[in-house]
């Protein structure tokens, strides 16, 4: 995909960086890009300095290729630049990297936001493996993602299917898939005490509904939204209702404290 935003470079960090403001972070998922969020960028580049760092989901050595370890890679990112009073979003195992991070490094984050997020429960790629020199097959699983499958683009299917069909790749991608279901935080996630805001599609079938609501339970201060004809990722799916919710949950935050 053509990059509509400019990528920085800071010694081994990639990243996109527009606007000015408090800072918006996201994290994309295991089979996402930076793409995943040009529309966010587009919009939010008005009122936040909106900053996507490229995971380097692929490039850990096998024994980092975690959430734990991409959980240290956004830290020292974080550190790097120096960002303070961050708002950080994150989808699918971004949303898992995002948990582990605010759980680990509370200081520096304002507000917590998930769509899609692993981390409780999710049904993975799993059984695609051992068929994953099948082209219709790999382009059906990445269809599942979304509620409308013409969401899932040739490119896109291209993209996973070129992932999956490279050895060392295709173990890395089972190495963090696998960590992420090892890695459940059911136990930790009372002790955020960022807001959390919670989007969710009503037709996701790898992070079902249940999933969010098991989330908005457990994350003291959180708030669950539901969209409907949508999948695993809404920012990319409805990417107009996502912003909207998003753009609300932000302004009230900064909203002065009413005395009752």
């Amino acid at each position: 995909m053509v990059n509509k935003f400019e990528i920085k470079q800071q010694d081994k960090y990639k990243f996109i960086e527009e606007g000015s403001g408090e800072p918006l972070i996201l994290l994309h998922g295991l089979f996402g890009a930076l793409s995943n969020y040009y529309d966010l960028i587009d919009y939010f580049r008005n009122y936040n300095k909106v900053i996507v760092p490229s995971l380097p989901l692929l490039e850990l050595d096998i024994l980092h290729t975690t959430v734990g370890g991409l959980q240290k890679f956004v830290h020292k990112f974080i550190e790097a630049r120096g960002y303070t009073g961050i708002h950080l979003l994150g989808n699918s195992l971004g949303g898992h990297v995002a948990l582990k991070h605010v759980l680990k490094h509370p200081e520096r984050i304002k507000s917590l936001i998930l769509t899609g997020s692993s981390g409780l429960f999710e049904n993975g790629m799993g059984d695609s493996y051992p068929k994953r020199s099948n082209y219709e097959y790999i382009k059906t699983k990445t269809q599942l993602t979304f509620y409308n499958p013409e969401i899932a683009t040739k490119e896109l299917v291209d993209e996973v299917y070129g992932i999956v069909n490279n050895r060392l790749k295709a173990i890395k991608i089972i190495s963090l898939a696998k960590s992420a279901i090892r890695n459940n935080l059911g136990e930790e996630l009372n002790q955020i005490r960022q807001p959390t805001l919670l989007v969710w599609g009503n037709n996701d079938t790898i992070t079902p509904p249940f999933v969010a609501r098991e989330f908005n339970k457990l994350i003291p201060n959180s708030e669950l939204y539901f969209i409907d004809k949508c999948g695993h990722a809404p920012m990319m799916e409805v990417p107009v209702e996502f912003n909207a919710i998003l753009h609300k949950f932000l302004n009230k935050l900064n909203e002065p404290a009413t005395i009752s």
